[in-house]
């Protein structure tokens, strides 16, 4: 006689494993859907392109605890002022107190929002008097925003921080003690990428890039003991920033300029730097034909034979 099989015993071992079998569907849908959804959460909170309601502006500009929801703001009202609706257009004259008053934050990515944004409406005397002090900030991309911003005014006080965005940008240390480097010659950085650390005894500071450029040349060696204020790394400037400084050029620049612009022109020259050369063929061709029509403009404003 074959063995009995206890029909309540199998009958209840069924379920179970159907029941940790969808648990585990359960668990794999949950963690997929995290993968999408993280990335989209991420996305949506940086990303300033996502319209705002005018409530939702009021109340992010006043969120100080969130300077990027204020950037948000701010990019918001840019907008905008750019997209040629006269409605739009006025309904964000309101704020401009706000952007104003946020020009002179002591949050640098703000400052250099406004400075930005500032730019975007030439009728705005307020907006011109805030350029001219944010003009000499601290932070070198405040001041090259609102050197750009302010040839939207035609006012040229901004030009020779236009000019230094042509040149190599040289990163100083900030503490004393011993530098340990990070990246290699070549590598491309933005604002807030770190270059290096300083060891100084127990303590490291770290040393990061203010602007946006390719590394193209170690000042001081690694494990150089340096002081204070000391020269450390040369960024060259990255081609956007060699695009926007040679349009505002066309506006605003001055005969002693055009050996600075010609270079561009020429790419191959000595004294362009590597990030221009080997960028992509596209920004090349745009770089070298701003640069040939900036100094032809120049030549024409002055009446300068070629």
């Amino acid at each position: 006689m074959s063995p009995s099989v206890d029909p309540p015993a199998l009958s209840s071992a069924a379920p179970a494993a159907g029941g940790l079998s969808r648990r585990w569907l359960y668990l794999i849908l949950a963690t997929a859907l995290l993968f999408v959804l993280m990335p989209f959460l991420f996305w949506q909170s940086t990303w300033f392109g996502r319209p705002l309601t005018d409530a939702q502006i009021e109340k992010s500009l006043a969120d100080r605890e969130h300077p990027r929801k204020i950037q948000h703001a701010l990019s918001q009202i840019a907008d905008r002022i750019l997209s040629g609706n006269p409605s739009l257009q006025a309904s964000v004259r309101r704020w401009y107190p706000q952007v104003v008053a946020l020009s002179a934050s002591s949050v640098d990515e703000l400052r250099l929002t406004a400075a930005w944004v500032m730019g975007q409406d030439n009728t705005v005397p307020e907006f011109h008097q805030a350029l001219l002090r944010s003009v000499v900030d601290p932070h070198p991309m405040v001041r090259r925003n609102a050197a750009l911003s302010l040839v939207r005014y035609r006012d040229a006080t901004g030009r020779p921080v236009i000019l230094g965005m042509l040149d190599p940008y040289v990163v100083h240390a900030p503490h004393a003690g011993t530098l340990a480097q990070r990246l290699k010659l070549g590598d491309v950085v933005n604002p807030g990428t770190l270059l290096a650390r300083i060891q100084d005894g127990e303590q490291k500071i770290e040393v990061r890039s203010q602007v946006p450029g390719t590394l193209e040349r170690w000042v001081a060696p690694d494990r150089a003991n340096l002081s204070a204020g000391e020269a450390v790394v040369e960024l060259a400037p990255s081609p956007e920033m060699v695009w926007e400084a040679l349009r505002a050029l066309y506006l605003v620049g001055q005969p002693e300029d055009l050996p600075a612009i010609e270079r561009y022109a020429l790419l191959t020259a000595p004294g362009v730097t590597a990030v221009t050369r080997g960028s992509a063929t596209g920004m090349r061709d745009s770089i070298r034909q701003q640069a040939e029509l900036a100094a032809r403009a120049i030549r024409f404003r002055f009446g300068i034979q070629p």
